[in-house]
């Protein structure tokens, strides 16, 4: 039974591990997803005297202090047709097509400031730039709140990001693109030129860079045969681990048989208990009847008389 418990805690804690990631990015996305309702709110509050074409800034709360919001109100034809030239660190070409359809629509700009590492968590990356987003919404009420994206995409050239305060490489480092969907899926790109990156389809962007761990001092360095004892401690862990599911296994099959076993010897006592009941019995003796035999008892309390007899 024990080694049973231990299988089951294995497994329990491969499943853990498996779905782990998932919780995590998924909890990423929700915290990430409000941030973006309550930026686009704050971003339609700035439109006090609205002129399109024209960015303006919003204000955001004292708890959010050091996040910078801004919305500009554009034609989707408009759009499409000439593009934007400069909105903030994005460079909009011709050719953005919005889906579904509207008249009007506003480009929410986002950048998070020292906030990019609390939404959007990266293990293993360092953040060379703060990150910025660019989400598109229906501008036919300027007062709604909780609004769903457009989706707007470059059917020509791609949009372009020119970050700004960018942080110095370290030696020996490669500065990457990074790009987060609105399902808060991470991709990663190429740097198009210096500090600018390119996507076709809105979202947050930043410039990152993969931390590298220091490399050890010389004196520290494990000799063989610690390596090869470590690398034996860890083979036999891992096939303690394959011993014990397979023990949890075997032990469940050999349960189950003899589940079986114990089932069929109780059904053949029964059957032999019946049998030899069978056999103490008493027997009945057979008298012919006709062209057949049947069981007849041994004693009659009452002769049989003709009813001639008890005539007169």
């Amino acid at each position: 039974m024990g080694l049973l418990v231990r299988s089951l805690v294995v497994l329990l804690m491969i499943l853990l591990s498996a779905c782990l990631p998932i919780i995590r990015a998924q909890s990423r996305s929700s915290s990430a997803r409000v941030l973006d309702s309550v930026l686009q709110d704050y971003a339609y509050r700035a439109f006090v005297r609205p002129r399109t074409g024209v960015p303006f800034d919003g204000t955001v709360p004292a708890n959010l202090t050091g996040i910078k919001v801004s919305g500009m109100r554009l034609r989707s034809g408009s759009l499409r047709s000439r593009g934007v030239k400069s909105y903030k660190e994005f460079e909009i070409p011709v050719g953005v097509v919005v889906q579904p359809y509207v008249e009007r629509l506003v480009l929410v700009y986002q950048n998070l400031g020292n906030w990019s590492s609390t939404f959007y968590p990266l293990s293993g990356y360092m953040y060379l730039a703060p990150v910025l987003g660019l989400l598109a919404y229906d501008a036919v009420n300027l007062s709604a709140t909780n609004l769903s994206e457009l989706d707007i995409r470059a059917s020509i050239n791609p949009i372009k990001i020119h970050f700004s305060n960018v942080q110095s490489v370290p030696d020996g480092s490669v500065a990457r693109c990074l790009w987060f969907d609105l399902r808060g899926n991470v991709n990663f790109s190429n740097v198009v030129s210096k500090n600018t990156c390119a996507t076709v389809q809105q979202g947050h962007f930043a410039l990152v860079v993969e931390r590298t761990a220091p490399s050890p001092a010389p004196s520290l360095a494990p000799a063989p045969s610690q390596v090869s004892h470590k690398k034996k401690r860890n083979t036999k862990k891992i096939w303690i681990i394959v011993g014990s599911v397979l023990g949890g296994i075997l032990l469940l099959v050999l349960l189950g048989m003899l589940l079986v076993c114990l089932k069929k010897y109780r059904r053949k006592k029964k059957m032999q208990h019946m049998e030899k009941a069978s056999d103490v019995g008493e027997a009945l003796r057979m008298t012919s009847v006709g062209s057949g035999k049947a069981p007849a008892a041994m004693v009659t309390r009452t002769q049989p008389s003709l009813e001639t007899e008890y005539a007169p």
